[in-house]
Order: C-alpha cells, then structure tokens, then sequence
C-alpha cells in the first residue's frame, strides 16, 4: 500500500530552560508552542471501522505500538532477528527472519484497514546504537522513516539522549547536522513530523520539561491524551555531558501529574508512553504474563510503576528492556490495566482496541484488549521505504561496504547469556588496543554488555562473501564510538566492580560485564546481592587478585565515568584515553583474521556460572 498523507506538520516545543540548558546547547531554537503545553490533535490514518462506524456511543480505537528501533532500518540479522515462539503443550520454536522497517510498514498499514480511528504510538529509543545506515548520518534515516510509517507520538528513551540534548531538539525540529551539514545536496532535514514527548525530562533550576509533557490525539470528537516519560535512571547510562543542566524525574509522578493536567482539559482517555519496562518469565513473545494472575508472570521496574501510576490512565505502553509482553496489571484502585511491550528492532507491533465512551469520555477499561504481532517477511515490502533504504545505503556504500576481517561462523551475542562470545572479542580487542605501555598499560579489559547491539553474522549481508566483516557490520555491533580509556583500579575496586554486577541497582537484572582473555571468576546465582560473585575465585593470569595491589583496566568512557551503576569506577586514578571502540575493533578483526585464516568464535569460558 502506498503511504498515507501526512498531517500538516505542525511546531514543536523545545523549551528554553534558562542558562543551565544553554551551557549543554539542548536547544536549537525555541519553537513556538502549538496549543498550550502540547494539546494538538491529530489528523488520524483515515483508515477504519468502530461501532456504528465510530458515529455511536461506544468507539473502537486501534492503538497500534512498538518500542527500541534503535534505526533498524534493515532487516536485523542473526539472533537480534529472531524471536521465540511459546508452543501450546508448551515447548518453544524458534521463528527466524523477522523485522525491518520495509515489513513493519506493510504490516501496520495493513493493520489500519478498516480502522477509521487508529493512533501509532511509541515509546522511545527509536533513535541511538544505530546500525551504520542510519547512525553514519545521525539517524536523520530513521527519523525519515517514522515520519512515512505515519507515527503520532513518542515518548523519548534513554537512547534519545546519546548525542545529546542539542541533537535531539534537531531530530525534532529539523535542520543540517551543526558539524557535519546536509548529507544530500540541496535536501535539509525537516525533522520529525511527530511530537518527541519528555514530561520527567526538566531543567534543574527552572523544572520547566525540556519537550512538550504531552499530546492530545483528536478525531471527531474522540480525545485521547499521551503522556510521555523515560526512565528516571536515565542520567546513570548516558553520556553525563550530553545533559548537563537536565534532571530526570520520578516516572509515577510525572505521568500522575499530567493525568490531572489531562482530566483539567477534559481528556479523561489516557495513555503513558514509558520507556521502563518489565521481565516476563519467559522470553517468548506470545507468553501469557497473566497467569495464573493479573501481571504474575512478569517482574521488574515496570510492576511497581504501573501499580502506583493513577487509575485516569488508561493504559501503558512500555520498552527500555527489550522484551515482549501484553499483561494486565492492577492499578491503585486494584482495576486491571493493560500493560505491553513490543521487544525490540521492529520485531513486533502490539495491537490494542481502546473502547471509547462518547458519553463518559474514557475508555470502557474491562474491554481493553491487546496483543503482539509478529513483523514477519512473507509480506511485500513496503516500496516507499525500500527506496528510502537504498538511497541511503548508497550514500554510505563506500565506508560501510570496505572489508575489515573474516570469521569462521556466527560469533553471537546472545541476550539470556551472561558471557556472551561477541563480548569475549570486543574485550580482547579493547585489552590489545590499549596494552602496549604508550597506550596505557592495561592487563585487563572490561566491556558494557549494553554496549555490544548486534551479533556478527557469517552469512553475507551484500556482494562481500560469506565470513566477510564489512565496516558497516562492525559499526552495527559498536554503534556508539565511545573513546577508550585504561585506568588505575586497586584490586579491591575491581572486586567490587563485579559485585556492582549483581547488587545494588543492577540486583534485579545483572549486568555483567564483558571481561578479557586471562581474567576469571565465579559467579553464584544461588546467592544474592554481592555475594554472587565468588571473591576468592577472581584472578588474572591465574593468580589471585590482590585487594591492595593497583592494575591497569581498559574499559570505555561510560563505564570510567560509573555508567550503568558501577559507581566504583568513578573513583579511577590515572586515566589515559585512547582511540575509540569502534577502532580498536577493527584493527583486531584485520590483525587476527583472513579470508584463509577467519577468526573462530570465542569459547565463551571465561565467567564461571552456578546456577
């Protein structure tokens, strides 16, 4: 189907906040406000059907969702392109091949028939660790891209946040990149034509949000609001000079403040578009999270959220953890609430019929009723992004098509694996680049599993041949170029490094770190908190790590500055920065690999587990 005309874009609202904001450059331009404090309505799809043909008192709005894009504009390969299929005796299967934005178009477009009263939500990190056709040209594709899949409105992510908040009012206001300018000639980038919302996202002296708090959907006479927030601990695994002068709020206020807000204005149907998610106890995408109850199968920040979030509002559309769920939770008043997440890279798009009251303006809740759909590829690619695809592959074929290594097979980076064979490789070839003396004397090196975005696939992605790492391959596993650096730990910080792992803010869902060739411990997960991690096991080179002895450890910038809780690492001595991640990558792949002699895949031996 062909795209559907888009809305006259109307302004966004990037506030200025004062000096603080000034000093980070969050804003490119204040823009006018288009309604006060964000209430715009939205023209709609045209597409439909309701009851009585949505002129009756009961309406059926079509809320179509999906969460961390992250630019996969193409197909996503590998691991990061499966998903895990829940059989009914209740076994599993694997469905291979699914995503990419040429699919996800077709299929949401499809979706729409028959929907005169359909709205296409987000939930942020459509932008940020971005393959290289998108990332190369600082996601302005990807922003192209939403626009023709007729986006309403997203909450921003944490993702959003990567190149700061200058770029994102760029990304939504539009105009060349301040650096690097128009990519192609004679085209300015026009930004998005869909409201970015960030209500918990403030300036520290003025607390007035840094986006519009929210967005008002309208269609003859039915009236939803969107709020929409990021995850509070936003500021913990960005880049901190990106958002200096910004505080990140508290995402149950915020939404329950705006709710009122919203209920002021007379929009009593309410959605909150939230970038925190949950863990279903199962990673399939069509487990039943509410059995035997009401949100049982599922855990994680998003539970306690979504049972204090206040009864005005509706539903909740989540992401951040890349997961897949459609629960029901009970809100404050114990009324069951749908709940969904959409995994990741375009995989999934959840479906969710609001039932909408004319009389009571609200949405009759006990209908509510949502489910996850599978973005396969046996549907005809949409041909508008096909074409959108390859005009930006051909703008970045030179750098991306270049080869820089070989490997002998899939080298994965699996999501339910604490040691993950990528993470082993990207390790090693951040200990080699910054070994030598000059380049700072590292012994060890320790890697943000975050950090690694996609798997290295054996099977050609374009002409280069099987087994053949392209640039653009590379690029997509290490998307952020984050600079290296090797610092002075004592054995002690080190140990609590690991311990950091698993306790504290990361107890819930460990992030384990990447480690070098040479460095091994054990990790207990019959235990909790820190003493997961066995201390007397943690050695290098064998022999055991001594708490009073200073080593030199290679990590990246966002780890040396206490990125994702590991707030030890702040309190490194003696830091030496040295070429980037990305860099230091490829010269290992073309140091350690040929087309006679591919690199086989690490054994992933390195972290003991005892489950």
């Amino acid at each position: 189907m062909a795209a559907t005309p888009r809305k006259n874009k109307t302004a966004r609202r990037i506030l200025a906040a004062g000096a603080g904001l000034v000093t980070v450059g969050a804003l490119v331009a204040a823009m006018p406000s288009a309604g006060a404090a964000g209430d715009r309505s939205g023209g709609g799809h045209g597409h439909g059907h309701g009851h009585d043909k949505g002129q009756g008192r009961l309406v059926d709005v079509q809320l179509l969702s999906f969460n961390d894009l992250h630019g996969n504009l193409e197909p996503p390969t590998g691991s990061s392109g499966r998903l895990t299929h829940l059989n009914e005796d209740g076994t599993t299967r694997t469905i291979e091949g699914v995503g990419g934005v040429e699919y996800l178009a077709t299929h949401l477009r499809q979706a729409r028939q028959g929907h005169p009263y359909s709205i296409t939500a987000a939930a942020g990190d459509m932008i940020g660790a971005s393959p290289l056709v998108s990332g190369l040209f600082h996601d302005e594709p990807t922003i192209e891209a939403l626009n023709r899949l007729d986006l309403d409105v997203t909450s921003v992510g944490n993702h959003e946040f990567d190149e700061g908040a200058r770029e994102l009012a760029r990304m939504q206001n539009g105009g060349c990149h301040p650096t690097e300018g128009c990519f192609e000639k004679g085209k300015r980038f026009r930004g998005a034509d869909f409201p970015y919302l960030a209500a918990n996202v403030t300036n520290e002296r003025s607390g007035k949000p840094l986006l519009d708090p929210y967005f008002v959907w309208e269609r003859n006479g039915v009236r939803i609001g969107f709020i929409g927030v990021t995850l509070e601990g936003t500021a913990d695994i960005v880049s901190a000079e990106g958002i200096k002068g910004l505080k990140f709020g508290d995402e149950v206020e915020t939404i329950n403040k705006y709710a009122k807000v919203l209920e002021r204005k007379g929009v009593k149907s309410i959605v909150a578009l939230l970038h925190e998610g949950g863990l279903p106890a199962s990673g399939a995408y069509n487990y039943d999270c509410d059995s035997p109850g009401p949100g049982n199968g599922i855990s994680g920040p998003i539970v306690d959220i979504a049972k204090n979030v206040s009864p005005q509002v509706d539903a909740l559309v989540t992401g951040h953890t890349h997961q897949a769920y459609a629960c029901t939770i009970p809100d404050p008043a114990g009324k069951p609430r749908t709940v969904t997440s959409a995994a990741s890279f375009g995989r999934l798009y959840t479906d969710t019929t609001l039932t909408y009251d004319r009389r009571t303006k609200d949405i009759v809740r006990t209908a509510v009723a949502s489910a996850n759909h599978v973005v396969t590829r046996d549907v005809k690619p949409a041909g508008d992004m096909t074409k959108l695809i390859d005009r930006w592959k051909t703008l970045a074929a030179p750098i991306a098509n270049r080869p820089v290594g070989h490997i002998a097979a899939d080298i994965e980076n699996p999501a339910d694996a604490y040691e993950k064979p990528l993470g082993d490789l990207i390790a090693d070839a951040q200990l080699e680049g910054m070994a030598p003396a000059d380049k700072g004397g590292a012994q060890l090196a320790l890697m943000n599993p975050g950090g690694i975005r996609a798997p290295l696939s054996h099977k050609a992605s374009g002409a280069e041949g099987d087994g053949v790492v392209t640039y653009g391959e590379a690029y997509t596993v290490q998307p952020f170029t984050n600079m290296m650096t090797a610092v002075d730990l004592t054995g002690a910080q080190l140990v609590t490094t690991l311990q950091q792992q698993v306790s504290g803010p990361n107890q819930a869902a460990p992030k384990i770190l990447q480690v070098s060739k040479g460095f091994t411990y054990t990790l207990d997960m019959t235990k909790t908190g820190a003493d997961r991690v066995v201390v007397s096991s943690v050695r290098l080179n064998g022999e055991p790590i001594d708490p009073a002895k200073t080593y030199r450890v290679a990590m990246n910038e966002f780890l040396s500055g206490g990125g994702d809780g590991f707030t030890v690492l702040k309190e490194h001595k003696n830091k030496l920065v040295g070429a980037s991640d990305l860099d230091m990558f490829t010269a290992y792949l073309a140091a350690h690999s040929s087309a006679s002699a591919p690199l086989p895949v690490p054994a992933a031996d390195r972290i003991t587990v005892v489950k």
